[in-house]
């Protein structure tokens, strides 16, 4: 690959989708504040953190391309971020028990370079089962969730609570790669040609 790509996350399951699918890139994890603006629909936040993310690392200079994502799971319409601990995460998974919660993820491409950007938006929706006190509590005793949007992830032992999805997996996982794909067709680069072309 002639581009650079440049992952601006630290999240280990965002970097092995993009192995998954055999891209080379390099990671500069991102620091920006995440806090919830007033009026922010849950759309315009997750877009304006991924953009905010790709940003702040094109900032740090590179010729690269860099993608930037901001995953969120959305109950009715309140973000349910990271669990602040055990306590929050067992409440988090009570209310999501039974019910259906939209996981929305704003996805930021920037050219370093020129500064050119593009964003765009992945919305699933997720059906838990009803969970009972029990699992609840061995679940966050695992540790799994304290560090995930929602107190779960669908990828691991979160799994076990999911029903049904609609729409990307991938997306729920962290990162939309069908979306990702297109995203980076408006760069000219398009993965499969590649990737596929140049093994």
């Amino acid at each position: 690959m002639d581009r650079e790509i440049i992952l601006a996350s630290n999240s280990p399951r965002r970097r092995e989708l993009l192995r998954q699918i055999g891209i080379p890139f390099t990671v500069v994890p991102a620091h920006v504040d995440e806090i919830i603006r007033h009026g922010e629909t849950p759309e315009s936040h997750a877009s304006r953190l991924a953009l905010e993310k790709a940003r702040e690392v094109g900032r740090r200079g590179g010729d690269g391309l860099i993608i930037a994502a901001d995953t969120i799971v959305v109950l009715n319409d309140t973000i349910l971020g990271k669990p602040s601990g055990p306590e929050e995460a067992e409440e988090m998974l009570a209310r999501l028990s039974g019910t259906m919660h939209r996981v929305i993820t704003g996805l930021a491409v920037v050219d370093a370079p020129t500064g050119r950007w593009a964003v765009r938006t992945a919305m699933t929706r997720v059906w838990f089962r009803d969970l009972s006190l029990e699992d609840i509590r061995a679940y966050v005793s695992s540790g799994e969730p304290l560090d995930k949007a929602g107190a779960y992830g669908i990828q691991e032992r979160g799994a076990l609570f999911v029903e049904t999805i609609e729409g990307c997996y991938f997306n729920v996982v962290g990162l939309p790669l069908a979306l990702l794909a297109e995203v980076l067709k408006e760069f000219n680069i398009n993965i499969l040609r590649e990737i596929c072309c140049n093994n």
